[in-house]
């Protein structure tokens, strides 16, 4: 209680003191007490009172009153520009806050999934930014399960994962949905028939898929899809990420299913061919938690739900 009332004490001084300030550069800009206090909307002689304790608790003279018109003192020019100085700071250091506040400043940290590069999240994050021009905007690229666990410890704000996390301390919305295709060696005979590629016709195929670990994982996903189809890929080769599964595919290790979006990115290499057979498709989800209120988070996902009405 003592504390609080020391707090509170603390405050009010410096609220007199920048106020006292205000006065004494107004008297110093006008250097006329009647004209200083009529720019304060105050009486003159409170205004007289306020500078002559402002002189006694610095220890100073600040203004020279011998003549007809009052001067500055060298120790009240210092002060005029320290002053100014002070105030200025202050003012910029509430714009500041305030900004922050509204969420038009401050920082948000984004992580995603890798294939999220090639679809609709750069044009979020460009449309983000061009509504949020001053807020830091940190990116980063991490597994669903480096995802969960960052939102866990808060060290990230938002994840977008494919296709999505589980927990109900976490809200959610979906981003996107699109079909998966066949990353195709570009050398792969595959790539070069003419007739529909079946996924049924695929089960001796070497399918690369991604992450290795942890599981379960979209690497899972697919070979569900597969399943669906009646078969289990012969012979399995596991990335950890889907940069390392499409630099695999290039070099003709294998061939991966991936979203349609990564075919808007060309790779050296690389052919992509749409398939006909089972095909859930593939989603993208934002999460942040919900406990966190920052307005940088709800912004984000105000604008996630502007684009994507835009979108439909």
């Amino acid at each position: 209680m003592r504390k609080n009332r020391v707090m509170k004490k603390g405050l009010g001084r410096a609220t007199l003191e920048f106020k006292r300030l205000k006065y004494f550069i107004a008297v110093a800009e006008e250097l006329h007490f009647g004209r200083a206090a009529a720019r304060l909307e105050m009486a003159q002689p409170p205004l007289s009172r306020q500078i002559a304790t402002l002189e006694k608790e610095i220890g100073a003279q600040l203004f020279d009153r011998a003549r007809s018109q009052i001067r500055l003192t060298e120790a009240g020019a210092v002060l005029l520009d320290r002053a100014r100085d002070i105030l200025d700071d202050l003012d910029s250091a509430y714009r500041e806050v305030e900004l922050i506040g509204r969420g038009g400043a401050g920082r948000l940290r984004v992580a995603f999934v890798g294939s999220a590069t090639h679809g609709v999240l750069p044009s979020l994050i460009k449309s983000y930014r061009s509504h949020y021009p001053h807020v830091d905007l940190s990116l980063s690229s991490m597994n669903n399960a480096e995802l969960e666990r960052g939102l866990i410890q808060r060290d990230i704000d938002i994840a977008v994962a494919r296709p999505s996390l589980q927990g109900d301390e976490f809200r959610s919305m979906a981003l996107h949905h699109e079909p998966l295709i066949l990353a195709l060696p570009d050398n792969s005979a595959l790539a070069g028939q003419s007739l529909p590629i079946k996924l049924a016709d695929l089960d001796k195929e070497t399918f690369v898929l991604y992450p290795r670990r942890p599981r379960p994982s979209f690497a899972d996903h697919i070979l569900k899809v597969c399943e669906g189809e009646g078969f289990t890929p012969a012979d399995q080769i596991f990335a950890q990420d889907y940069q390392t599964a499409i630099s695999l595919v290039s070099v003709g290790v294998g061939l991966a299913m991936v979203p349609k979006s990564v075919s808007n990115s060309p790779r050296a290499g690389v052919l992509y061919r749409s398939y006909e057979g089972n095909n859930p498709g593939t989603s993208l989800t934002v999460h942040a938690r919900r406990d966190n209120r920052k307005p940088q988070v709800l912004q984000f996902f105000d604008i996630i739900e502007k684009y994507t009405r835009k979108r439909t």
